[in-house]
């Protein structure tokens, strides 16, 4: 049985689209007809042969993290009921509104029905459903508690989400701030200044130094401004195509972990995310060993992944956990006694959990305090250019009012 993407026109001549599973094209031809719909396009969802994954048109939309977090709760709802698997698909399809999403589950389904596990079927998918995902997933089938691994899923893709917000917030407020204040500077540089000073230049005034110092940026911002602008998107444009090399990559984060703030922030999150993963895989009973190294996939920073990859072999060699995170220089004291407290007790995943829990309040302290440093520094920052454009034009003007009145 495949899957097909459809387009028809009902009685009214309305549009349709739509997922359909069947046996072949013309069968769900057939199928429409009977429902009283025209087809107008029938097209079967195309895989790859490596790994059978599948394959997304240019302008296919991808399922966003709240869209994951959403079906895997509904899923695991569904699951908990002893509902078979084949069946909580198909209702999960028929509920589900947007077409990539019915497309994703319909094909799942389809897979799984072929004999495939849900984990195998989910890989089919993965920008969707990473490695992390599926890990679960499998562990949640051999262990018989799909549901609770599910639920577990949806609270860890949520609470990720959350993080992911709350770090774009952190970095479009001071961008947004800088634009503001440079385009502002810039304008006044480049239309505000000329006119005022073209009135010096015609008395002929000996100008003060502060005034030729706004003259010389003035014409700077004129003459070079946009070749300027154009050398900094180059220069992203650039650095976008030397980070593909691994090595660059590697170090190019190890210097951003040495940045004041953004270092912090930036470890902080992926030392956090990685307890966090490594608690929920522990208590879906992934070996510590493959959870270590799915946790370190999930790193965004290429040099902490490495340090986490160099700390799961020499767990493999016999060192205890916090030991071995110890040496890594990369996770705060705090959280290192936490995860050996765990690991004495016998209750790592749940001290893991408090550890990211730990880690994540120290992020969002480090957030608050960056912004509410960054936007009055700022605003003093432009207040003060502001006034030395000000004080710059006002200078001549008062000189010359003397020597009128003298």
């Amino acid at each position: 049985m495949g899957v097909f993407a459809y387009e028809a026109l009902d009685k009214k001549g309305k549009k349709r689209k739509g997922v359909l599973e069947a046996d072949s094209a013309r069968q769900l031809r057939q199928q429409l007809r009977s429902e009283g719909l025209a087809p107008v396009s029938i097209a079967e969802s195309e895989q790859k042969s490596s790994g059978e994954r599948a394959s997304f048109s240019l302008f296919e939309k991808k399922a966003s993290p709240g869209e994951v977090a959403m079906l895997t709760r509904q899923l695991a709802t569904l699951v908990a009921a002893s509902i078979p698997l084949e069946e909580c698909l198909q209702a999960l399809s028929r509920q589900v509104q947007k077409s990539h999403l019915k497309t994703m589950i319909t094909t799942v389904r389809a897979k799984v029905l072929e004999g495939r596990t849900l984990a195998e079927s989910l890989a089919i998918y993965p920008k969707t459903f990473d490695t992390l995902y599926c890990s679960m997933v499998a562990a949640g089938e051999k262990s018989g508690h799909l549901d609770t691994v599910l639920e577990r899923l949806a609270d860890y893709t949520e609470q990720r989400q959350v993080i992911r917000g709350k770090l774009i917030q952190a970095m479009i407020y001071p961008a947004i701030l800088t634009i503001v204040a440079v385009s502002v500077i810039a304008v006044l540089l480049a239309t505000v200044v000329p006119t005022v000073v073209e009135q010096f230049a015609d008395l002929g005034q000996d100008l003060p130094g502060m005034t030729l110092a706004l003259i010389a940026m003035s014409d700077f911002v004129r003459d070079y401004g946009f070749a300027v602008l154009g050398g900094l998107v180059a220069l992203l444009f650039l650095r976008q195509r030397l980070l593909v090399n691994p090595k660059r990559r590697l170090t190019y984060d190890r210097i951003m972990l040495k940045m004041p703030v953004i270092g912090e922030v930036g470890a902080g999150v992926d030392t956090s995310r990685f307890a966090r993963t490594l608690s929920i895989l522990s208590s879906s009973s992934v070996p510590l060993l493959d959870g270590m190294r799915i946790s370190a996939e999930v790193m965004s920073n290429s040099f902490i992944r490495k340090a986490l990859e160099e700390a799961s072999e020499r767990v493999r060699e016999g060192s205890s956990l916090w030991i071995a995170l110890d040496k890594t220089q990369l996770f705060p004291p705090m959280m290192l006694h936490i995860i050996a407290s765990g690991e004495k007790s016998g209750e790592l995943e749940q001290m893991l959990g408090r550890a990211a829990d730990s880690q994540d309040r120290q992020f969002e302290n480090q957030v608050n305090i960056a912004l509410g440093v960054f936007g009055p520094l700022l605003i003093v920052s432009m207040a003060g250019m502001v006034l030395f454009i000000v004080m710059a034009i006002l200078t001549p003007m008062l000189d010359l009012n003397s020597l009128v009145s003298g």
